[in-house]
């Protein structure tokens, strides 16, 4: 065998091992590529499932979008129609009318936190963060309570508004939002809307 016939021969062979060598490595590219788009399309499929088990699966109305509405004829409500349905001219207490945000059944100490509060409002007619203040303290009350769960629900549902006044100091010019916080119709307005627009 000459030297050409050699040297043909050896070039064959390493072209054949390159050849190899490539055609594993883009088996193995091709491996990684499927990994990576059934990786996606798994992580497609559970986001999808989850969809579904949100769109499914139901825990009833979050608490702070409820009110309380007991049975129209329960012992709890003091009478509000005749037989004929007529309204009667009675009207309900505010702490009648509290029970329906804050039931005393369930919830008693907001519903007497709420109570006492709104009772000072009305004979305040405003109140501002340091009257709120002497308020919680004359009162005994707990801070977290007050300012977490009993203020954003009333004024939420209507029975209040709470307004930022901006004052700018003269010296220092520094901004202050002091909070007034004073009766507000909506509620009313919100049940009158659903009561005219019913029958």
């Amino acid at each position: 065998m000459t030297e050409e016939e050699l040297s043909e021969k050896e070039s064959k062979k390493v072209g054949e091992k390159w050849e190899d060598k490539m055609e594993k490595e883009r088996g193995e590219e091709n491996k990684e590529e499927n990994k990576k788009e059934n990786k996606w399309e798994d992580k497609g499929e559970k986001e999808e499932n989850k969809e579904e088990v949100k769109g499914i699966a139901s825990r009833g109305i979050p608490s702070s979008q409820a009110l309380y509405l007991p049975p129209y004829n329960s012992r709890e409500l003091r009478r509000f129609q005749d037989e004929h349905e007529n309204l009667s001219k009675s009207v309900w207490t505010l702490e009648e009318v509290i029970n329906f945000v804050f039931p005393k059944k369930y919830q008693e100490r907001y519903h007497e936190t709420a109570l006492l509060f709104l009772q000072a409002l009305i004979k305040n007619i405003e109140m501002n963060g340091e009257m709120t203040g002497d308020f919680i303290a004359d009162n005994n009350l707990s801070k977290a309570t007050f300012y977490n769960r009993v203020l954003p629900r009333m004024k939420r549902i209507g029975l209040i508004k709470v307004e930022r006044e901006t004052i700018t100091a003269k010296e220092s010019k520094r901004k202050y939002r002091p909070m007034v916080i004073s009766l507000s119709k909506t509620f009313g307005n919100y049940l009158t809307k659903i009561a005219d627009s019913w029958l």
